[in-house]
């Protein structure tokens, strides 16, 4: 697994979570900073998937075919 791609995951995995606790509505106040926080971390999922796609692997000497 290269770097960007648990990057990706574990953005994923914390924008699930900041979703799950802004839907817990037993503290008013941290439901706006939870969502807030599962749009960033979601954004950042995005963000290193992409890169991780645009990054092709290229062998440091190029191998005859």
């Amino acid at each position: 697994m290269t770097p960007d791609v648990h990057d990706s995951e574990y953005f994923r995995r914390r924008a699930a979570e900041a979703r799950a606790a802004a839907f817990c509505k037993d503290r008013d106040e941290a439901v706006e900073v939870n969502g807030d926080l599962a749009l960033a971390y979601a954004a950042l999922a995005r963000r290193r998937a992409v890169t991780a796609e645009r990054t092709v692997e290229t062998p440091a000497i190029p191998l005859a075919e």
